[in-house]
């Protein structure tokens, strides 16, 4: 398995002292405020204490004030409004957002969330069947529908408008919706680019508010929901969704709903709980309901009014993530024992791997898993519906967009970005694929993308870790993209002779710095890098976290990565 490059983060050194001045905190942390970009006082405060008044005016987004005339106009003429969202966590709870706001002011509402493996993502023609079907005058779409041309003109053509609540970039015109709210519109003159979809359902919910002057705190009770957004979609932790985010925890924490409370308690997440929490113990049950099932059921249980059936819908989608656990554990299984058993497939750049078996709504994990394991741009192929789908995924400084454009002729479609994207294609194009994918990787490939990167923010003394230090760097949550938890570096250290090694090559570290505090952490994985420098001086890479320990709380490390010190 390939080792890490250590990559110190760069600081403009002028800008740390000028922070330092003006903020009177430990230098180190003015470095961690500069590579994120803060450069003065009120920057640093909207980061560290942020208010609820710095979220930007909705009616700043283009197409707002068409969307709430519309949606105002349904309202008042009693039509039929449709909810549709997207089949991921963002998409469910957007749905779920407007749902709660709405049905507060007007009962006339539906929702709809596609089928994953019939009609694929976004706003589908047989989504707008339902919605003439069902006789939906208005579609209110989120988290998708920038990019709806088709489906949308369709559905004018039935006399149903759209609302498109959409953070993806547009291709070409936009779609003939009553009004396309999305940031990344050229001509968008919103301040904030990043928002998840259910931000900007937010902001519609928070523009109709204002119009009808409803109080702002009323509104607090759906920031729940745009918080496991913004945690789950991967969008950028700065700015708003930051800010969003912040108030959002709280209320996850202090009151959630009870969908939430029914997951949280079905999956045995304490409180408080964190970003990572979300991502990885919340997301993946709401996501479980699209994967192996229908998108609605995760919808529903975030609308859930009653604790003995959010709690029995939050079991029901514990069960179907254990399913979809166990899926995805055997299609890694085998995806990995093809390229270790194989020595022509060891060798190249690149993975592209089809089993017309596996199931469609784990071949993004699994090409994400094999990413991890093997550190190069991976393609899994499927079969559904009489076509050959995959999801691929890329490693950093590579772009797979780009990459796959290149061998376009072959795909009857394909989209995304420069780390993730979707390909159909032909069964008999799959070989001449194969050899195309693996000599465009192997032209365009960074050499340094071959091996896997650990961004180190700062070097640090294990002295330096008081609980001063801590409480500083705890006020850097929440993390997430373009805010993560920073990675520190400790050099010179030395085993106390307490750590030991741990089944499936883990271990546990008892460890120190010349004669200072002795620090335990955990290293994942790690188990055969510290058996390595046993005994000798090494340095750490790790990140902090609060350790709980027989009734008592300790900082701990968890280590990222252990070298040999190379002095």
């Amino acid at each position: 398995m390939p080792s890490y490059r250590w990559r110190r983060l760069v600081a403009d050194e002028n800008l740390v002292s000028e922070l330092q001045e003006s903020l009177h905190i430990q230098p180190v942390f003015c470095r961690l405020l500069a590579q994120r970009g803060i450069s003065n006082y009120e920057e640093a405060r909207q980061f560290f204490r942020p208010r609820p008044e710095d979220s930007h005016h909705p009616f700043l987004m283009a197409d707002m004030e068409l969307a709430v005339e519309r949606l105002d106009r349904a309202i008042r003429e009693n039509e039929r409004i449709l909810l549709y969202g997207d089949y991921d966590v963002d998409g469910a709870t957007s749905v779920a957002l407007m749902y709660s706001f709405l049905s507060a002011l007007y009962q006339n509402l539906d929702y709809y969330l596609p089928d994953r493996d019939r009609e694929g993502y976004g706003v589908s023609l047989a989504g707008v069947e339902y919605a003439r079907d069902t006789g939906a005058t208005l579609v209110v779409a989120m988290d998708c529908g920038i990019r709806a041309h088709e489906a949308i003109s369709l559905a004018r053509s039935y006399g149903i408008d759209f609302i498109v609540c959409d953070h993806h970039l547009p291709e070409g015109d936009l779609p003939a919706a009553v009004a396309n709210l999305d940031p990344k519109r050229p001509d968008c003159p919103y301040p904030y680019k990043e928002l998840s979809g259910c931000g900007i359902a937010f902001k519609l919910a928070q523009a109709l508010a204002l119009r009808q002057h409803t109080p702002a705190e009323e509104l607090a009770h759906l920031l729940d929901l745009v918080a496991v957004s913004i945690a789950c979609d991967i969008v950028p932790m700065t700015g708003e969704n930051r800010m969003l985010a912040y108030f959002g925890l709280q209320q996850l924490n202090r009151d959630p709903r009870l969908g939430f409370w029914a997951l949280i308690e079905r999956s045995g997440r304490r409180y408080p709980l964190s970003i990572s929490d979300v991502v990885f113990g919340l997301g993946p049950l709401i996501n479980a309901a699209g994967r192996l099932g229908d998108a609605r059921d995760a919808v529903r249980l975030l609308l859930a009014a009653e604790r003995n059936s959010a709690l029995e819908a939050a079991g029901a989608l514990v069960q179907r993530n254990r399913q979809r656990r166990e899926v995805d554990q055997s299609t890694t299984d085998t995806a990995k024992r093809r390229i270790l058993s194989d020595p022509a497939l060891a060798r190249r750049k690149s993975i592209v791997l089809y089993d017309p078996s596996w199931h469609k709504g784990i071949i993004g994990i699994a090409a994400s898993r094999m990413v991890e394991a093997f550190h190069r741009p991976t393609v899994v192929l499927t079969r559904s519906e009489g076509r050959v789908v995959g999801s691929a995924r890329s490693v950093p400084g590579f772009d797979l967009y780009t990459a796959l454009s290149r061998c376009e002729h072959l795909f009857l479609s394909f989209g995304g970005h420069a780390h993730a994207a979707g390909v159909q294609l032909a069964e008999e194009n799959i070989p001449a694929f194969v050899e195309q994918f693996e000599d465009v990787v192997r032209q365009t490939l960074p050499p340094e993308s071959e091996t896997p990167e650990l961004e180190i923010a700062a070097q640090l003394d294990f002295t330096d870790i008081t609980p001063k230090f801590w409480h500083t760097l705890k006020q850097f949550e929440p993390f997430g993209p373009r805010n993560m938890n920073p990675v520190f570096r400790t050099n010179g250290v030395t085993d106390t002779g307490q750590s030991r090694l741990l089944t499936n090559n883990h271990v546990r570290l008892s460890v120190r710095q010349g004669e200072g505090p002795v620090f335990t952490g955990i290293g994942f994985g790690l188990g055969a890098a510290f058996s390595a420098v046993q005994g000798k001086t090494f340095d750490l890479a790790y990140q902090l976290y609060e350790d709980s320990w027989r009734g008592e709380t300790v900082l701990g490390l968890m280590v990222k990565d252990i070298a040999l010190s190379s002095g």
